[in-house]
């Protein structure tokens, strides 16, 4: 899998609301009404992210999740992240909506 330039992942960025850049890898933030809630989130998400075989660096702290992804073995990123970026988006936070 091929690394991104800047301008392709400022691209493509554009159609997920509230990523950011943040050096070689894309980043959002998730609130929640409790830590219960963002916990299960986390859950989902490790599910999902074991099936896909692509990992996000998860921090919880409290009632806010913070989601990083980045290819390692590229060094930066790829179209891998981007596919765990929209489908987190796409069906798990659909849930929430």
């Amino acid at each position: 899998m091929t690394k991104y330039s800047r301008l392709e992942v400022l691209n493509r960025l554009k159609r997920l609301s509230g990523w950011r850049l943040e050096g070689e890898e894309i980043k959002k933030d998730y609130g929640f009404r409790s830590f219960s809630e963002a916990m299960k989130f986390v859950n989902q998400v490790a599910d999902f992210a074991e099936h896909l075989r692509h990992h996000p660096a998860i921090l919880v702290d409290n009632q806010r999740v913070t989601l990083t992804l980045s290819t390692h073995e590229q060094g930066g990123i790829t179209e891998s992240d981007f596919n765990l970026a929209e489908q987190v988006e796409r069906r798990l936070m659909d849930q929430r909506r």
